[in-house]
Parts: structure tokens; C-alpha cells; sequence
């Protein structure tokens, strides 16, 4: 049943190729059919406690753990201030809390170099010191929505009107790679830059030989948020058709498809447990599945705050958090607790 499972997937990705390759750096988009970015379900009332621990939170939109500091970053607002608009960097350890005040609306954080946190905004990059949240800007054209780190230490930016910016370690644009719609979530990781266009909901990988996009897939029929992990994986969150979808680059194919539940959304990825945890935010649960066999397989389901939106897990210790989108808090799942199946 498995290997069905996985040819069937395979010839998908095939498909898609046959149907979606040939996409360039000529293509007009404004001539692409494209539809409205899906977004999560709005969450219903809680119906079990949430698992873990729960501090009280204002509402909050995007979370990241950055490891060399051990600080959590969270954005989200607070009296005042218009949502996505407040930085709040917590000290895992000493719950102590920074924030920063940002000069927009953020759209997305990643990873930087150690110590370092990036995010965007309309018109910027910011780079945030993790341990001490000063900002050093790189001004771009465009509204960026999405960045990420390149193995070399030069960055990759997505931006809204589907642009893609291959930029020097100091923020020089180096090349600007059009075709896409939007540019929405970018990884690059082993120096294979797959980009998530939510309004084609397709991945696109782009190559650096040429500098141009290169093969194209479809991604569901309402791709939100991608992941890499360390085998060299993309991970999507399918929301609108409920699946999970697991690509590889170099070339890029759609290895598994697997339906999760009520409108997946938040990915977080752990590498201690080589596991994948997704949001369900019509359900308020978050569910880790093991991707090393041709189907994926469910190894933990947690009932959550409400709203989860956006989670990530602390890769020094592997706990696991989860913020709500409504205001109801900020959620620890230890690691310790996963294991224990509590």
C-alpha cells in the first residue's frame, strides 16, 4: 500500500512538471491564472486543554527560536501599536522579554548568521541581534515578504509582486530573477533556493547556474507555509486541500502527499526526533508525523491554544511552542512530555 502510495505521488510530481516546467525569468504574470492566498480556518472554541505549559500572550503571528542565544522571537503587537508591528525577543531561560518596535507590518522571520534573526518588512530587511534587538536595515524595492540565509552567508528575498533578489552577504542585489506571482516563503537550504508562490500555489526552484527559475510544481490547491529540514526536504502546508506535501529539489519532485486534517498550516521542523509538527487551526491541535517511510506516520497529536498560527521548536532542547493568533497565550510542549505521550 505504501509503495502505491509513493508511485502515485511520483507520477504527480511528474505531471506537474510535464505542465508547469518551462516557467522563466521572461514569463509575464500578469498573464497567470492565479487565485486569492488561502489562509487558516478561523478556530473554533477550544474543546480540551491546551497541552504543556500556557503564558499569557498578546495575539502573535509568527514564532522562531534562534539557538545561539536562546531567545524566542515573537511577533505580534501590544497596546498602541498596529498588528506585526512589535518585535518581542524572550530569553527562554530567564523569561526575560525585549521589544522592539519595527518601522512596518512584518511579513515573515528566519534564521540569520548565529545570534542573529531576519525579518521583513515593506521596502527592508531587518537583521536583529537575537540577545540585545538592534536593527540594521537593508533597503530593497519592493515589498519584501520573505527572506532567507544562503550556506554562504548571502541572502535570498522574496517580494510581493514575485520578484525574486539574490543578494550579497551585505544586502547588494546581485540578481533579480522575475516569472512568479508572489514570492512568499523561500528556503535555501544546501544552496538550493526552492520559492512558495501562494497566488499560483506552485514551488519553484530557481537556478543558480542561470539565474532564472527552473522547474515548477504544483503545490495543493492552497499552498501557505514551506520548511526545509536538514535531508534536503521542502515540507508544505497544503491548507485548503488539508494534505502535507514533501518535495525534493535538484531536481524538485513531490514525493509524498498525505492528508492531515482540518486546515494544516504552521510547520516547525524537529531535527532531534526527525519529526515534522503541522497546526490544525479548524481542530486547535498540532500533530508530528515521521516522514522516513513513503506515507508519513502520526507519532504525536496535542491539543493546542486557540488559533495556532504559527509554531517552532528550540532545537537545543526540542521543546516545542505554539502561539495563538487570538491573544490566548504562548504554548511550551516540552520535549520530554512528546516523549512520554502524555
Amino acid at each position: 500500500m505504501r509503495r502505491r502510495g509513493w508511485i502515485r505521488s511520483a507520477l504527480a510530481g511528474a505531471i506537474a512538471v510535464t505542465l508547469l516546467a518551462g516557467c522563466s525569468s521572461n514569463d509575464d504574470p500578469g498573464s497567470k491564472p492565479t487565485i486569492d492566498p488561502a489562509t487558516p480556518l478561523a478556530a473554533p472554541v477550544p474543546g480540551a486543554t491546551p497541552a504543556g505549559q500556557v503564558s499569557p500572550s498578546r495575539a502573535i503571528s509568527h514564532l522562531l527560536a534562534e539557538p545561539a542565544t536562546g531567545v524566542l522571537a515573537a511577533l505580534g503587537d501590544q497596546d498602541g501599536a498596529a498588528r506585526d508591528t512589535v518585535l518581542h525577543l524572550r530569553n527562554i531561560g530567564t523569561g526575560a522579554v525585549t521589544t522592539v518596535p519595527l518601522p512596518g507590518p512584518a511579513a515573515s522571520l528566519a534564521l540569520g548568521r548565529p545570534g542573529e534573526i531576519l525579518l521583513t518588512v515593506p521596502g527592508e530587511i531587518l537583521r536583529v541581534d537575537a540577545a540585545s534587538g538592534a536593527l540594521t536595515a537593508i533597503t530593497l524595492d519592493g515589498d519584501v515578504r520573505a527572506v532567507a540565509l544562503r550556506p554562504d552567508g548571502e541572502l535570498v528575498a522574496g517580494l510581493g509582486n514575485g520578484k525574486v533578489l539574490l543578494l550579497s552577504a551585505d544586502g547588494a542585489v546581485r540578481h533579480t530573477i522575475s516569472g512568479l506571482v508572489s514570492a512568499d516563503a523561500i528556503d535555501a537550504s544546501e544552496n538550493k533556493i526552492v520559492v512558495l508562490d501562494r497566488r499560483q500555489t506552485t514551488v519553484t526552484e530557481v537556478d543558480l547556474g542561470d539565474n532564472e527559475l527552473g522547474l515548477t510544481l504544483r503545490a495543493g490547491d492552497g499552498a501557505t507555509e514551506m520548511i526545509g529540514d536538514h535531508y534536503g526536504r521542502r515540507i508544505v502546508t497544503d491548507t485548503t486541500g488539508r494534505e502535507l506535501l514533501v518535495y525534493t529539489a535538484d531536481p524538485l519532485v513531490l514525493h509524498q502527499r498525505f492528508p492531515v486534517g482540518s486546515s494544516p498550516y504552521a510547520l516547525a521542523y524537529d531535527e532531534r526526533s526527525e519529526t515534522v509538527w503541522v497546526t490544525l487551526t479548524g481542530s486547535n491541535e498540532v500533530v508530528g508525523y515521521d516522514l522516513s517511510t513513503g506515507i508519513p506516520v502520526e507519532v504525536g497529536r496535542y491539543p493546542t491554544v486557540r488559533q495556532p498560527d504559527t509554531v517552532t521548536i528550540d532545537s537545543r532542547t526540542g521543546d516545542m511552542f505554539v502561539g495563538s493568533a487570538t491573544g490566548d497565550g504562548l504554548q511550551r510542549i516540552s520535549a520530554d512530555q512528546r516523549k512520554r505521550g502524555q
